[in-house]
């Protein structure tokens, strides 16, 4: 009776704190994305081209600019949690995120200040780019170790959910804008709203975070400010991570390479994809987005309890190989179609397929390292991965477009997700010991394993960095 009374204390603790954790990472992710959504409507006040194609090509130009900086908020953050705890790393991320959508909202255009307006929006996308990177892998992390042994797949799906809900909410906003306003007030001065919205629920995210509780062991954080011993790294360190962990770093990048691709093809720039071919009216895309993303945020649990049951290698092959099978016949049909029930049963099949990657790629990660160097590896990882490919999706999608290239596009697409299915068949394994089941209990034996404290840095064989 004690032990299933433990186990609801941990369930309620988990929940409480992964719903502060995501909270954070909904309103991260909305900040983020509602610059693509509402890119068509604000464009024309920052960027001189009259050709709308070009226009748009420029402003996702100046998306792709914010990926520049992940790697670094990435390495910057990462570092940061491994050191002082995630909980001070999220709260300063969530902060950032906050001061570039007000900064955006109350931004002069260039018919005020000239060239200098679009300096500053590309300066603010740089520090929200800069922010993010350091959200994903640390809200990663955090959601990991705050989850239940036996039910990490479920808990950590929550960083899709919200990821994916920050995105839906964009477009639920542009939807009420669409209908309230319209376009003339929308591209007038209505596309500063939704800014202003991210950055009020910021600052309702700061104070819910601040009563979040810590994964990070009072151990781990002394020895990071402790000198290091001769020939030793201290917890969070490049050094840690390039000599003793590099094998899982690369299997990390590995792993998002073909996901990241997928789900920015399918999430963000489906968008303008539709727009641009499909000839159905802006409004009906918008809708046809937004209930696909709806529906496509509810399955992340769902697919979450299923890799629980059976681990997490199977979703990630289920990804791999129906995303080379389908990706050129969903995105061809797709660009041909003027019905709009029709795109929406398209993009849901695409989205079916990006689940397998989405629900338990962040927990994949987490579990390929331990805690002293969790937090830097996997948002490393994942922001090298994102910057280089996922973040260049909607530049690249928008230059094979201009040029009459599509095609090309449903081929990198396809290929990403080609070399990231080698790396789920090559260099995972299923339901095997992790880090996190030594430091926090086993997810698949009966027996629970004995755990190293949260947070102590342990060297472990190779083989070790590929069990999921």
């Amino acid at each position: 009776m004690s032990t299933q009374l433990s186990e609801a204390a941990q369930t309620r603790r988990a929940v409480g704190n992964i719903l502060k954790g995501s909270a954070g990472n909904l309103v991260e992710w909305y900040d983020l994305y509602v610059y693509t959504v509402f890119a068509a409507y604000f464009q024309a006040h920052f960027f001189n081209s009259k050709d709308e194609l070009q226009a748009g090509l420029e402003a996702m130009a100046v998306f792709s600019t914010s990926f520049l900086m992940r790697p670094i908020g990435s390495w910057f953050f990462g570092r940061y949690a491994d050191r002082n705890g995630r909980k001070a790393a999220l709260t300063l991320s969530v902060t950032l995120m906050s001061a570039g959508s007000f900064a955006i909202a109350i931004l002069p255009t260039q018919d005020v200040i000239g060239i200098w307006a679009l300096v500053l929006l590309i300066l603010i996308r740089v520090l929200q780019g800069f922010s993010v990177g350091g959200e994903y892998g640390t809200s990663a992390t955090y959601m990991s170790e705050a989850a239940t042994s036996r039910r990490r797949g479920f808990f950590s799906s929550f960083q899709y959910v919200t990821l994916v809900g920050g995105q839906m909410l964009a477009l639920l906003v542009l939807v009420i804008l669409q209908n309230t306003l319209g376009d003339g007030l929308l591209k007038e001065w209505g596309w500063r709203i939704p800014f202003a919205i991210g950055g009020v629920a910021a600052l309702v995210v700061l104070w819910l975070r601040r009563s979040m509780e810590e994964t990070v062991s009072e151990e781990q954080v002394q020895a990071a400010k402790a000198p290091a011993a001769a020939g030793e790294a201290q917890p969070g360190t490049l050094r840690l991570l390039f000599t003793q962990h590099w094998k899982p770093l690369l299997i990390c990048i590995g792993v998002t390479l073909g996901g990241t691709v997928a789900f920015y093809t399918y999430t963000n720039f489906i968008l303008k994809f539709m727009n641009d071919t499909s000839g159905i009216a802006k409004t009906d895309t918008s809708v046809i987005n937004f209930w696909a993303l709806f529906i496509f945020m509810l399955l992340q649990p769902v697919y979450g309890i299923i890799s629980d049951k059976v681990g997490r290698k199977p979703l990630l092959l289920w990804f791999g190989i129906t995303g080379v099978l389908f990706t050129w016949p969903l995105l061809s049909t797709l660009a041909g179609t003027k019905d709009p029930f029709t795109a929406f049963l398209l993009m849901m099949g695409g989205l079916l397929i990006v689940g397998g990657y989405t629900s338990i790629n962040a927990l994949v990660k987490a579990e390929l390292f331990p805690a002293s160097i969790r937090a830097l590896g996997v948002g490393l990882g994942y922001a090298v991965a994102n910057s280089l490919f996922g973040g260049t999706v909607p530049l690249i999608g928008a230059a094979l477009q201009k040029s009459d290239q599509v095609d090309l596009f449903f081929t990198y697409v396809t290929v990403a997700i080609g070399l990231s299915l080698l790396v789920y068949i090559f260099a995972l394994k299923n339901k095997k010991t992790t880090h996190l089941d030594r430091e926090q209990g086993h997810a698949w034996s009966s027996t629970v394993a004995s755990s190293t404290p949260s947070g102590a840095a342990r060297k472990d064989e190779d083989e070790d960095f590929v069990n999921v």
